[in-house]
């Protein structure tokens, strides 16, 4: 693989360019704010297996590297959730992955709001810069997602002539993602021991996409409904058994042989 795939000069002088991860380059370990972000990310993408979205091409990765080359400095940031359409090639134990050089640019980002410093909104521009300035003016990610796991809020940001705009949401609360195929909306509720707001994912027809411990409870309302179905069933045919036998017991009572009822 090509050590530089191409560099290009923005508007505002710099110099980008997207190079591969450097031998020595260590990515920094950002840790966990709290213990729902891993779980928030997690949901996401297994909604996503369950239901067969994800494609050996795509990537799609949670606090996972993007990298890129501005003004020869390198940078790396770990966005909390992330969605590639496409890469050029499909590696086992991908530690990082620079847009250009790899593949697509990524199609969605998402930051799960801190109570750190409001980080999810650095336009910083010097170095290292912000996430913000990073996702818009470096990588120019075409949406940007920041959710507030406390208080639910979900900004969606589209970028647009080369900026972020907020965007509403539909009549259902949910912002229809077009490369995806996919709305993405707000959801209440418990998961492993966590309760509170969720991001989920829902298909074109407004079906939303399970986890694995609803498709469970489904399954299992679905097996109840089915034994439900045939205890009545067999009530229903021990009921006619009965009523048979009580008007074969009736016809003998009136010196009727009942099998010898014309047919």
């Amino acid at each position: 693989m090509a050590t530089l795939l191409s560099e290009s000069k923005s508007q505002t002088g710099m110099v980008i360019s997207w190079e591969a991860l450097p031998d020595d380059f260590e990515l920094e370990d950002e840790p966990v704010d709290n213990t729902g972000q891993p779980l928030l990310a997690g949901a996401l993408c297994e909604s996503l297996e369950i239901s067969g979205f994800i494609q050996p091409q795509m990537l799609i990765a949670v606090n996972f590297g993007l990298c890129a080359t501005l003004n020869d400095q390198f940078i790396a940031k770990a966005p909390d959730w992330l969605y590639i359409p496409s890469v050029k090639e499909i590696l086992p134990g991908r530690k990082s992955y620079t847009p250009h050089l790899e593949g697509d640019v990524p199609a969605v980002v998402m930051e799960f709001l801190s109570d750190k410093d409001g980080g999810e909104y650095s336009f910083k521009r010097t170095y290292p810069p912000g996430k913000w300035f990073f996702y818009e003016q470096i990588l120019q990610v075409p949406i940007y997602i920041i959710f507030d796991p406390e208080g639910g809020l979900l900004e969606y940001y589209q970028l647009e002539n080369g900026r972020y705009e907020l965007k509403q949401p539909d009549e259902n609360g949910r912002h229809w993602i077009e490369s995806m195929g996919l709305f993405l909306g707000t959801w209440q509720g418990a998961k492993e021991g966590r309760t509170g707001y969720w991001l989920r994912w829902w298909d074109q027809s407004g079906n939303l996409l399970p986890w694995a411990v609803e498709m469970i409870e489904q399954e299992r309302q679905r097996a109840e409904q089915e034994r439900q179905r045939a205890e009545q069933e067999s009530q229903r045919a021990e009921q006619e058994r009965q009523e048979k036998e009580r008007l074969m017991a009736y016809l003998r009572s009136q010196g009727i042989d009942p099998n010898n009822l014309p047919q």
